[in-house]
């Protein structure tokens, strides 16, 4: 078999990368992890035309290798490596046609790392929307390297640059450094070059100045070090490296490179008078947002409601044909309904990521975090903070994750402390199904749903905390810090459904089998915490059995007084009524307590864990989905219905501003390389849940 032809992809952002490596790869990717990095690895297959394959990664969006966040440092660890298995065979530099002067400075820099380089300029379908035109075969001479004029979105030019991929051998190799260095400083890069023999000048030089010398061996290290580390003199040259590139790439872009306004049919600006208006503007993120949330509960009734029945029917079969049993008992009141408790949040949460896909691939989320950088600087933040805030709808960790891209380390720390408020996925389950239980099914104005607008409400809050926590946070922290805001302002685009169906695939499968894993082990826990106790049950039932002689109870209802004695002599009765004095002033049973413990691990557990609790202790056949269970469940303090409207706001409120989520303080304590952020946020989040989820109840009850 052989060998396959390591690829990597590379480019600024909003070039189309990912378009291009979702068309060469299909569905046959995988994300990891680089070594040692928390940040997304994605790779996948890709078939060549001569019957060989391609192993394709698609390296973290940079302008440049010179990194300036982590994120855009792997790109150059990934570059240098000597390691065969990591180190690239050839490499395709990703440009948009309309901002290629930007696009090729990245291009000069990775053409003098001696690798064969292949330039792909992408979106060639807005060459004539533009009015550019570009002569290819000057430009192919003048960078001395293919270019392949291509659309990723529309498929076009995607076999020709998998021609090049296979002979790739024949590219020949060119660096432009030689040159630039003789301007800035012969002496000093012939000196430098003599450091190492294994590595060229430019490579050196990048070793060198940002102090990335593990490829170097000892001797060779000893000799960078002895070479000195003048700081000014390297931002120096670095800056007359940047200005030599840029002389060298107008001149060619002047022969080859042509763009008349008078053809351009754009309508980008009239579009971004009306998104990034300072009315209009937020008029129409905020409709929009509404949209989302109204979208998210009426399109998702009816396959959540088929979901709900097919896992209530699932353990019933499952019941009626397996004898009875432990094992029984443990797949039909412990396994199948706490899987069950994530699986039927699969459609409200497949569409929030659908929403989320369609408004980055269009374009309009740029727009988004132009639109609310003057709103983010008055609380601490600029608008970059804004991309791990919507991020956070999603999911925390990434979105923590992003705040990489903050210069400015007390705008990123904010950032950090409050991006969990947001409201993410995990707290979606929570709400929908609470929201469906206190909140009716009405239309206001004959269109707008009433859950539909608490569920805005509710992300409205979230987004309200993080804000003014932020504020606090800004006059409360000493730090000293300076930033500025730039953001590329991408084109608008129809969005590729092959990219918004991967996009929403892969995090919806993220979330479900990431959810899934601690359902399972917690749902097992709990069911066996929830059937067995300190004394035996026999004792239980025959005193519930001879207390109940006179009281001439039914069948049923004898059945199920039973479960109930069982349920509280368990050992986790016997803890929910350990802590049911703390929780019993937000309106929470012992039940609703121990869900809240759960939870901590992760949010999405609370559904669950109600459902494994409600089934070991309901024998009840007409009371079988999770939501009739909940809907039926009485509060043996008020003899009313559990969840009635106070409680339901009580909880809504402590999920919307509770820290529970392990995974999330550790990946707060990664980024900010302390134990000090995370205790703040957990006990900071939590006291101001516990406190808002009282004043609630006690006005409401």
């Amino acid at each position: 078999m052989s060998k396959r032809t390591k690829v990597a992809l590379i480019g600024n952002p909003n070039t189309g990368k990912t378009s291009l490596f979702n068309q060469l790869t299909g569905l046959s990717q995988k994300v990891g992890n680089y070594p040692g990095v928390t940040v997304d690895k994605k790779q996948g297959l890709c078939k060549l035309p001569n019957g060989t394959s391609a192993i394709i990664t698609d390296l973290p969006g940079t302008y440049s290798i010179n990194p300036t966040s982590i994120d855009e440092s792997i790109v150059l660890k990934t570059l240098l490596t000597t390691t065969e298995e990591d180190k690239p065979d050839v490499i395709v530099v990703v440009a948009d046609v309309e901002n290629l002067k930007r696009n090729l400075l990245l291009f000069t820099q990775i053409q003098d790392l001696g690798i064969p380089v292949i330039l792909a300029l992408n979106m060639a379908d807005q060459l004539q929307r533009k009015g550019i035109s570009i002569d290819i075969d000057s430009l192919q001479k003048e960078l001395h390297t293919k270019v392949i004029l291509m659309s990723a979105r529309n498929n076009e030019g995607v076999n020709d640059l998998k021609e090049e991929i296979v002979n790739y051998k024949t590219i020949t190799t060119y660096s432009n450094f030689n040159e630039i260095s003789s301007k800035i400083d012969v002496d000093y890069f012939n000196e430098l070059s003599e450091k190492s023999t294994n590595f060229s000048v430019y490579e050196l030089w990048l070793m060198y100045t940002k102090q990335y010398t593990s490829l170097l061996s000892s001797e060779e290290n000893e000799k960078l070090q002895m070479f000195g580390h003048d700081v000014s003199k390297q931002k120096k040259y670095q800056h007359k490296e940047t200005i030599y590139r840029y002389q060298k790439i107008n001149s060619i872009l002047k022969k080859t490179y042509k763009v008349d306004a008078s053809q351009a049919t754009d309508l980008r600006s009239k579009l971004d008078s009306i998104f990034t208006h300072k009315i209009f503007g937020y008029v129409f993120f905020f409709g929009l947002l509404l949209l989302i949330f109204q979208s998210v509960f009426d399109w998702a009734s009816t396959p959540m409601d088929f979901i709900d029945g097919l896992f209530a029917n699932i353990a019933e079969f499952t019941k009626s044909k397996l004898p009875e049993g432990m094992f029984t008992d443990l797949l039909t009141d412990g396994i199948i309904p706490g899987i069950g408790g994530v699986v039927i949040f699969i459609p409200q949460i497949a569409i929030l990521f659908l929403f989320i896909a369609l408004l980055e691939e269009t374009g309009y989320m740029s727009r988004v975090v132009f639109l609310m950088d003057k709103i983010m600087r008055r609380f601490g933040m600029s608008g970059k903070s804004v991309i791990p805030l919507i991020s956070g709808t999603a999911c925390a960790i990434p979105a923590i994750m992003a705040t990489r891209t903050i210069s400015s380390w007390k705008e990123r720390l904010i950032t950090i402390l409050v991006t969990p408020f947001t409201t993410c996925s995990a707290r979606l389950p929570v709400y929908a199904i609470l929201i469906a239980l206190i909140i009716p099914d009405t239309k206001v104005l004959g269109f707008i749903s009433l859950q539909g607008i608490t569920l805005l409400g509710l992300y409205v809050l979230g987004f309200g905390a993080a804000i003014i926590a932020a504020f606090i946070l800004h006059k409360t922290l000493k730090i000293k810090s300076n930033s500025f805001f730039v953001i590329e302002m991408p084109n608008y685009k129809l969005p590729s459904a092959k990219n918004v169906f991967l996009d929403v695939l892969e995090k919806t499968k993220a979330f479900v089998f990431g959810a899934g894993k601690i359902i399972l082990a917690i749902s097992i826990v709990l069911w066996f915490l929830a059937s067995h106790g300190p004394s035996s049950f026999d004792n239980v039932e025959k005193n519930i059995t001879e207390n109940t002689v006179n009281q001439q109870l039914s069948e049923q209802e004898l059945a199920q007084k039973i479960a109930s004695a069982k349920l509280e002599n368990s050992y986790i009765g016997i803890a929910g009524k350990t802590i049911e004095p703390v929780v019993k002033p937000l309106g929470y049973d012992w039940k609703i307590g121990i869900g809240l413990i759960a939870s901590f691990a992760a949010r999405e557990v609370f559904i669950g864990t109600l459902a494994t609790i409600y089934s070991v202790e309901n024998n009840d056949e007409d009371i079988s989905t999770i939501k009739q269970k909940m809907a039926s469940e009485v509060n043996t303090f008020t003899g009313e219905k559990q969840f009635n409207f106070a409680t339901g706001i009580s909880l809504l409120l402590f999920y919307a501003f509770a820290m529970q989520c392990m995974a999330t303080l550790a990946i707060v304590k990664r980024e900010t390389k302390s134990w000090k952020w995370p205790m703040i946020q957990l006990v900071g989040m939590g006291a101001l849940a516990y406190l808002s989820a009282f004043i609630a109840y006690q006005i409401l009850k």
